[in-house]
């Protein structure tokens, strides 16, 4: 799965971006009320462990 693909779902689910970081943009799940950071390589896979975590922190299964 392709970073863009992540914000794809995760803009479906209700999660939104809260600010662009000098390094990450920073989304909020309204799901869990947790922050969590996503990256800016928008064509790249998603390493399986950074998925994972998304997943985790967002509430949003990817």
């Amino acid at each position: 799965m392709k970073y863009s693909e992540v914000e794809r779902k995760l803009k479906t689910e209700g999660c939104r971006l809260l600010r662009k970081g000098k390094r990450h943009p920073i989304w909020f799940s309204p799901i869990t009320g947790l922050t969590f950071e996503l990256s800016y390589h928008g064509s790249e896979e998603v390493k399986q462990g950074t998925l994972k975590s998304i997943s985790k922190a967002s509430g949003v299964k990817l």
